[in-house]
């Protein structure tokens, strides 16, 4: 028998059970949508902790998932979800776009101990389905993941 494997160093950890994040966007109008395209931010939280700066000084978030093709850059709902003609989309805290699929290009600063990267998300309505009042009704959910990449 052979068993092998890599030892690494991260600048930080996610603590045990808070590796999944949950949102709840609450209820959503419809007409909200139409008339403003999106709604506001909700805010969330990646928490890193043990960090250690002598290994890392700043941190990027990517997140990855399946792209809705009719809102680049934003999240599509999961194939169970009743809703339609809508995304889901991921700003910092400053209202800055992070596009889905793509390295983050805020850095936030890590200082040694605990840290956490402040995040919104908000759900915005597909053109078409504003244009034409097509969005349906219904529960939503969408997944995606999280990397991080320290410098």
């Amino acid at each position: 028998m052979r068993l092998h494997g890599t030892l690494v160093a991260e600048p930080c950890i996610i603590p045990p059970g808070e590796e999944t994040i949950q949102l709840d966007f609450g209820t959503v109008i419809d007409k909200h949508l139409y008339h403003n395209q999106r709604t506001s931010s909700r805010e969330f939280k990646l928490h890193l902790s043990n960090c250690d700066q002598t290994l890392g000084k700043s941190v990027q978030v990517t997140f990855t998932g399946v792209e809705n093709p009719a809102l680049p850059g934003l999240l599509a709902l999961d194939a169970s979800s009743q809703a339609s003609g809508i995304g889901i989309g991921v700003e910092t805290e400053n209202g800055n776009s992070v596009p889905l699929n793509q390295l983050g290009t805020h850095r936030y600063p890590l200082a040694t101990g605990d840290n956490y990267l402040r995040m919104m998300a908000y759900v915005q309505g597909e053109p078409d389905a504003i244009t034409n009042r097509t969005i349906n009704r219904g529960p939503f959910s969408a997944s995606m993941t999280f990397a991080l990449t320290y410098d």
